[in-house]
C-alpha cells in the first residue's frame, strides 16, 4: 500500500494569544483534558482570556486530530468533536488538520492509536525524565494511504468496533460505581468520616514503596522488548481498578535495573496521572512514577483502593505542577485515613469480591473486543480489511 508522510496531507492551523484578545473566555484543551483510555476529550475547562496559560495558543476545529508530544508511550490522542469547534489547544499537542480530499480525519485518528505509530514516536522521543517528540517528528512519520473512499470505509468499520468496546466499558464502570456505593454504605464518605473512625496514616494499613527504574534514559531501547511485563502510569489509569494487561515489557537488562512486584500489589500513580489505582493480577515491574502498596492484612488492599478513589480528585487538584503534575511518596505515607475495624474491611473485601466476579466476566468480554479491535486495526492498515 502507498505510504506518505502525515505532514504532506495536513493543513496549517491558526495560532493566537488569548491574553491579547478582547474575548472574555475560551474553552481550553490541555493534556489533562484527554482521557488516555477512551482517547476522547473530557470536561475541558472554560478560562478567562486574561488568565490564559502560556501554552494556550492553537485554534482547533472539528475533525482535527490531537497528538500529545509529551510521553508518547501514553498515547494521549483525540479527535476534536463538533462541540469543541473553535476551542484552543495546548502547544503540548501536535494538531493535525487533514486536507479533506486526501486524508480522512477518522482514518488518521485510528492510525495514531496503532502500535506502529506509538512505537515510532517512542523511538524518536528525547529526554530522560520527560520524554517528548516534536511536531516535526509527528508530521514526518508515515501513514498508509489508500484512496479517500477506502479510508472512510476503514474508519467506519473501526468506529463501529470501537463503539462496542465503549459500551462494555460503560457496563464495567457501573459495576465499579457499585463498589464505591458499598464502601460509602459501610464506612461513610472517607473525606468527611461521618462514622468518626479513628484516623491514622496510610502506613498503618500496609507498606508503600516507589517502583524502581534506575537506568537513564528510561526509554533506552536496551531496556525494552523482553518477557517481563512493565506497567506504566497510563496502564494503571486505564485499568478500571484491576490491571489485566500491559503495553510494554522489560528485557533482562530492564529487569536487572528494576524490581518484580507480586500479584495483589496495589499500584498508585504519582506523576502525570495522580493517585489512579490498579491491583496487579500478574507479576510485573513498574517505574518510580508508580508506588506499590502491600496490604498489611486481608481486606486492607481493597479498602485503600476504594478510599483513594474518593480522594483522587482532591489529590489531583492539590498536586504541584511544573512540567507535569506530581505527588511524592512522603505525601502518600503521611496521608490521613479513617481506620475502621479490621473485620469490617475484610467483610468489605468479600462483598467487593462478589462484584468482581461479575466484573471478571465483563473484563473477559472486554478483552475479546480489544483483541478483535487490534486485529481489525492491523488488517485495516495492511490493506486486508
Amino acid at each position: 500500500m502507498k505510504t506518505i508522510q502525515i505532514g504532506s496531507a495536513v493543513q496549517n492551523i491558526r495560532k493566537w494569544d488569548p491574553r491579547k484578545a478582547s474575548s472574555s473566555s475560551f474553552t481550553y484543551v490541555d493534556l489533562s483534558s484527554v482521557d488516555q483510555a477512551l482517547k476522547e476529550i473530557t470536561s475541558p475547562p472554560m478560562l478567562q482570556a486574561a488568565e490564559a496559560p502560556s501554552r494556550a495558543r492553537q485554534l482547533v476545529a472539528a475533525g482535527d486530530v490531537l497528538v500529545s508530544t509529551v510521553r508518547p508511550n501514553l498515547n494521549a490522542v483525540a479527535c476534536i468533536p463538533p462541540a469543541l469547534d473553535g476551542a484552543t489547544a495546548s502547544t503540548g499537542f501536535c494538531v493535525l488538520r487533514p486536507k479533506p480530499q486526501e486524508l480522512d480525519s477518522r482514518y488518521l485518528y485510528h492510525w495514531v492509536r496503532t502500535t506502529q505509530f506509538i512505537g515510532r514516536m517512542v523511538q524518536r522521543a528525547r529526554g530522560a525524565s520527560y520524554p517528548a517528540v516534536t511536531d516535526k517528528v509527528v508530521k514526518s512519520s508515515e501513514i498508509p494511504l489508500p484512496p479517500i473512499e477506502e479510508q472512510r470505509r476503514i474508519a467506519a468499520v473501526l468506529d463501529a468496533a470501537d463503539a462496542l468496546r465503549a459500551k462494555r466499558r460503560q457496563a464495567l464502570t457501573k459495576l465499579d460505581s457499585l463498589t464505591q456505593a458499598i464502601f460509602a454504605d459501610m464506612f461513610g464518605d472517607p473525606v468527611v468520616n461521618p462514622r468518626g473512625w479513628p484516623m491514622d496514616t496510610l502506613t498503618k494499613l500496609g507498606d508503600l514503596n516507589r517502583g524502581v527504574s534506575k537506568h537513564r534514559p528510561r526509554n533506552d531501547p536496551v531496556l525494552l522488548g523482553g518477557d517481563w511485563p512493565l506497567i506504566q502510569t497510563g496502564d494503571v489509569a486505564s485499568s478500571g481498578g484491576y490491571i489485566t494487561e500491559y503495553t510494554a515489557t522489560y528485557s533482562d537488562v530492564g529487569l536487572a535495573q528494576s524490581k518484580i512486584w507480586p500479584v495483589g500489589t496495589l499500584c498508585i500513580t504519582i506523576a502525570a496521572n495522580i493517585a489512579k489505582t490498579g491491583v496487579l493480577t500478574f507479576e510485573a515491574c513498574f517505574p518510580d512514577s508508580v508506588v506499590g502498596f502491600m496490604a498489611g492484612f486481608e481486606g486492607a488492599g481493597e479498602y485503600v483502593r476504594c478510599f483513594l478513589r474518593f480522594l483522587q480528585p482532591i489529590l489531583e487538584m492539590q498536586a504541584p505542577e511544573s512540567a507535569q503534575k506530581n505527588i511524592n511518596l512522603k505525601i502518600l505515607r503521611g496521608l490521613q485515613v479513617p481506620i475502621p475495624p479490621q473485620e469490617s474491611m475484610t467483610e468489605f473485601a468479600e462483598r467487593v469480591g462478589e462484584v468482581n466476579g461479575l466484573s471478571r466476566c465483563g473484563l473477559r468480554q472486554q478483552a475479546s473486543l480489544d483483541t478483535l479491535f487490534t486485529s481489525l486495526q492491523q488488517r485495516a492498515f495492511r490493506g486486508e480489511l
